[in-house]
């Protein structure tokens, strides 16, 4: 399985950006799909994922800001990102866990907030 991620750039506190990340390969059923993000300096952390079923799970930090959905026919998540904030600064990963097999990790996307 590939992931391949987009979207990524240099934007101010306040505005948008939407990544996406588009699976291909031999995906078989797809459990979970989204976006994991690190900090400099912090742990990775969940930002938001979408079930199989087309249920999103969106963290606390980004809830109301962020909206995760998907594109089941292309195999696509999409993260649209409103409001950004200085500590939304991150690299953004995409994951895919399937329902059978090993987890796929995306290459990674940099988000930059500048105040």
């Amino acid at each position: 399985v590939q992931l391949q991620a987009s979207g990524g750039g240099l934007v101010q506190a306040g505005e948008s950006l939407t990544l996406s990340c588009a699976a291909s390969g031999s995906i078989g059923v797809i459990n979970v799909m989204g976006w994991y993000r690190q900090a400099p300096g912090k742990q990775r952390e969940q930002v938001a994922v979408i079930t199989g079923d087309g249920r999103p799970i969106v963290s606390d930090s980004v809830k109301g800001r962020f909206t995760i959905s998907s594109n089941s026919t292309k195999n696509t998540v999409y993260l649209e990102m409103n409001n950004l904030k200085v500590e939304d600064t991150a690299v953004y990963t995409c994951l895919l866990v399937p329902r059978i097999g090993l987890d796929s990790w995306g290459q990674g996307t940099l988000v930059t907030v500048s105040s």
